[in-house]
């Protein structure tokens, strides 16, 4: 068995040497995040925005969904897309478990009530735009095009 010493010096010589195989973990890493994120902010945007200037019956209950899907554990959620992209889960006919694909649902369910939340906060602000103001920017935008 290693000792603590032995497994950083041995990790320092495959950063240095730069290993091909931690360069591609790294990689593949950065691109499942990278690709999440962008998703994620994308429909975050667009649902936080919504939340934040729409009146609709539910939209109480669907605040309160969203401020507590903020505490679920990360686990419970790889847990749950794992149960369902399993081959006896509903979604195991896609064939994507332990894929590219997997990783970036279960990443963007993590990140997209953050980005909810966040906008829809922002949204509430006393500096942020009207939906009026949206629809009457939108009207000048395209008139003027």
């Amino acid at each position: 068995m290693n000792s603590f010493h032995d497994s950083i010096a041995r990790a320092l010589e495959l950063i240095a040497g730069a290993d091909a195989m931690l360069l591609s973990i790294v990689g593949r890493s950065l691109a499942v995040s990278g690709t999440a994120c962008v998703l994620a902010c994308v429909l975050g945007l667009v649902l936080g925005a919504w939340l934040g200037v729409a009146r609709f019956a539910g939209r109480g209950a669907l605040i309160t969904v969203l401020n507590t899907s903020l505490a679920i554990p990360s686990v419970v959620v790889g847990l749950v897309v794992y149960l369902l992209l399993s081959r006896s889960g509903p979604l195991g006919f896609l064939g994507w478990l332990f894929s590219f694909r997997a990783m970036v649902v279960a990443q963007v369910l993590l990140v997209l009530p953050v980005c909810t939340a966040l906008t829809r906060r922002w949204w509430r602000t006393p500096n942020a735009p009207t939906a009026s103001s949206c629809v009457r920017s939108a009207r000048a935008a395209c008139c003027a095009a």
